[in-house]
């Protein structure tokens, strides 16, 4: 009994040190959004009211005198990281399904199977994005993607592709066959037992693949980067480029980084249970 309560004990005390660990990044920023200038330059200042006098000032500037360019950069962001968001998830789903229901033979050159396909394709992954920059401007420069929502879009849709389709794969080699089997003896069509049985038996791993997904396409900052000028910058290009001759505000910037951290933070809170059963679902063999 004692062992166990030490154990516990240890467990928890891990936990706690590591959450602060995790946690106190965040509190950092909160606190130095409601920091002074003067307060910021005197050095760590950690307990509003105690340590430093809070003001609202920045919060302030950012909705007001900056206002329409941050609603401006927030809809870029959104509109990228939705897009890439849904064809990831409608390709990775499709791909998923024919790799886990369908047997493949690329004999042309390799003798390659099912497994060595979803190998070749998450491999895609291993490669540093910053190999595809110049073929990716080369490219977009002909196809005048160049600072579109577009051009975002694709580009954050090859890269979550793999990934899309690596774990919707997992999770249907782990859904039973026999259901859709009987809705083809009832006269469906493969399209509609996918459509009508597997999609929503497989919802646990659409919604993990697409807050991933989204997580990725919204924090991504070197495509963003050297594929915007003015019309498509997003929140990571925005918050990078926030110095001027004055030197850089932290105090503004901790408050227009907690602005773009809040939805993720917030939407990966709500769905916190699909995304465990998600990524959960492919190590459980049926």
């Amino acid at each position: 009994m004692r062992q166990k309560f030490w154990q516990r004990t240890l467990l928890y005390t891990v936990v706690v040190l590591w959450s602060i660990v995790c946690l106190f990044p965040f509190y950092w920023l909160f606190t130095t959004s409601f920091k002074t200038p003067l307060a910021v330059s005197r050095g760590p200042r950690y307990v509003p009211y105690v340590d430093f006098q809070p003001t609202g000032d920045h919060w302030r500037y950012l909705f007001n005198e900056q206002g329409r360019t941050l609603a401006r950069h927030f809809r870029n962001s959104l509109i990228a990281a939705t897009g890439a968001t849904v064809a990831a998830v409608i390709l990775g789903a499709m791909g998923g399904y024919g790799l886990a229901r369908y047997r493949y033979h690329w004999r042309r050159f390799f003798n390659w199977r099912n497994d060595n396909i979803a190998f070749w394709i998450i491999s895609q992954r291993f490669l540093p994005p910053a190999l595809f920059v110049v073929p990716f401007l080369l490219l977009y420069s002909w196809l005048n993607l160049i600072d579109t929502h577009i051009g975002l879009i694709m580009a954050y849709t090859m890269f979550n592709v793999p990934f899309a389709l690596w774990i919707m794969r997992d999770f249907f080699m782990n859904l039973p066959i026999e259901l859709e089997e009987s809705a083809l003896v009832d006269g469906a069509t493969p399209w509609q037992a996918f459509v009508r049985i597997v999609l929503p038996l497989s919802a646990p791993g659409l919604v993990s693949v697409a807050i991933f997904s989204f997580v990725f396409s919204w924090n991504e900052f070197l495509y963003a980067l050297m594929l915007t000028n003015y019309e498509a910058i997003t929140l990571p290009v925005l918050i990078a480029g926030q110095n001027n001759t004055r030197g850089i505000q932290w105090w503004y910037i901790s408050a227009l980084t907690l602005t773009a951290v809040a939805p993720v933070v917030l939407i990966g809170l709500a769905l916190e249970r699909y995304i465990i059963r998600g990524l959960t679902a492919g190590a459980i063999k049926g």
